[in-house]
This record gives structure tokens, C-alpha cells and sequence, in this order.
């Protein structure tokens, strides 16, 4: 991609899945990355598998203290922050008449109140010099209904909103976009599915087969590159044209 060499990125959520796959990609294309994650274990998993990141941060992104503290120690890193992959989530399966309050309010303060957090401070930081890309991860739950997951599905559905109202805000010195994957064989999905689940779910979507997180991460680098110089504001998809049909198509 145009214009990523050198770049200064920033991915929250890296340590694992569609963020591991996210740091790699930027690194491939001469990009300086650091990744944040809360999870120690992973952390040190990534230091091992991709030992050229700039620099690797513990914070839980639904603490205000705990964001402006990594993005000072980014900016410390790197030089400042040129891009930012709003990427952190976390999910639980439930009936929605099962969701309790203490769960509801978690998956509300990591999906989508730490998607604020990150957004608003890395923002400031870029107006400030001038320019930037801030991409966040939706999801299709955020744009479709799916059971069992109420409350990421509504999470999501408000980073996509956030997404666009940032992006006419902050246009044009901060260029903000969403990526909305459908099914991403992450280990830890996979790790969720029996063969025949898999097989299940793959049959439903037309491409016959889960996204692997390299292509999500591929779709994070053409946002961030020159090559979308002249895209903002938007949400893209990555489903395996799960979500282009109605009722009559599944």
C-alpha cells in the first residue's frame, strides 16, 4: 500500500487474533506499530512472534487513566501517532433475557466506551498535528440482528454511528473509518466450534468459509494507506457476502 512506510501505528487489542494479524500486515508494509492489550499472557505471546513491533503496552481500555497513559508511552515510543486500529472487544454468549447488569455494563465499557476513550484521545492528538486515521472494528452485528449477543450487538452498532459522526468532526486533518467483519476464524472462535459447527456456519455464508484474520487486517492497511486518501466517514464490510441477502438467501 501507498504511503504506510514509515507510518506510526497504534493497535489496541494487538496481542491476539484480527490485532496480531493487524500488527503483522503494518509491519510488512514499513510501518512502526505499537500494540496495547490487557492481557499479559498475550502480550508476551506477541513480543515472541513478531519481535520487530516498536513497543507493546498493558492497559484496559475502559480506563481513561490507563488510555492516556499507553498513548503518552506511544507517542514516547514512536514519535506520535499516525494511525490508530480502535480494535479492543470483548464478547459474551447469552440470552438476552439472561444478560445481567454487571455484564451488560463490561461489554459496554470495553466495546464501546474504550472505543471512545481511544478515539477522543488519539483525535486530539492528531488535530493537533495536523492530520491522521483513526479505524475502528464494528462488526455485521452491529449492522444485522443475531441472537444471543444483545449487548456486543448494540456496542457495535454504536461504534459504527460514533465512526461516522467523528468522521464529519474532525474532517478533513482526521480521516475515521469502520471495518465490520462477519465470521473471522480467530483461535479463539475456533477453539469455540466442534467440525460440525463450523461446517454449520460456513454453509450459510456464500464464500463457504470463515475470513482469516489476514484479511481483515489487509482491508485495516488499505484504510490507513494513501490509497483511501479520499475515504472517511464509512463503514466496510468483510463477510463473505454473509450479509447481502435477506431472509430468502439464507
Amino acid at each position: 500500500m501507498r504511503g504506510l512506510n514509515g507510518k506510526r501505528v497504534l493497535i489496541t487489542g494487538g496481542a491476539g487474533g484480527i490485532g496480531a494479524a493487524t500488527a503483522n500486515r503494518f509491519l510488512e508494509e514499513g510501518s512502526a506499530v505499537c500494540v496495547l492489550d490487557r492481557d499479559a499472557e498475550a502480550r508476551g505471546q506477541i513480543q515472541k512472534q513478531l519481535p520487530a513491533l516498536a513497543g507493546i503496552l498493558a492497559a484496559d481500555v475502559s480506563d481513561l487513566t490507563q488510555v492516556q497513559s499507553a498513548f503518552a508511552d506511544a507517542v514516547r515510543i514512536m514519535g506520535g501517532v499516525d494511525v490508530l486500529v480502535n480494535n479492543a472487544g470483548i464478547s459474551i454468549r447469552h440470552n438476552f433475557l439472561e444478560i445481567t447488569p454487571a455484564e451488560w455494563d463490561k461489554v459496554i465499557a470495553v466495546n464501546l466506551t474504550g472505543v471512545f476513550y481511544m478515539a477522543q484521545t488519539a483525535a486530539r492528538h492528531m488535530w493537533e498535528r495536523g492530520n491522521g486515521v483513526i479505524l475502528q472494528t464494528a462488526s455485521t452485528n452491529g449492522v444485522m440482528g443475531y441472537p444471543y449477543y444483545a449487548d456486543y450487538n448494540a456496542t457495535k452498532a454504536g461504534v459504527i454511528e460514533l465512526t461516522r459522526s467523528m468522521a464529519l468532526e474532525l474532517a478533513p486533518r482526521v480521516r475515521v473509518c469502520a471495518v465490520a467483519p462477519g465470521y473471522v476464524l480467530t483461535p479463539m472462535q475456533r477453539a469455540e466450534y466442534t467440525d460440525v459447527m463450523l461446517d454449520e456456519v460456513n454453509a450459510k455464508i456464500p464464500l463457504r468459509r470463515h475470513a482469516k484474520p489476514e484479511e481483515i487486517a489487509a482491508l485495516f492497511a488499505f484504510l490507513a494507506s494513501d490509497d483511501a486518501a479520499y475515504i472517511t466517514g464509512h463503514v466496510y464490510t468483510a463477510d463473505g457476502g454473509e450479509t447481502a441477502g435477506g431472509l430468502a438467501s439464507r
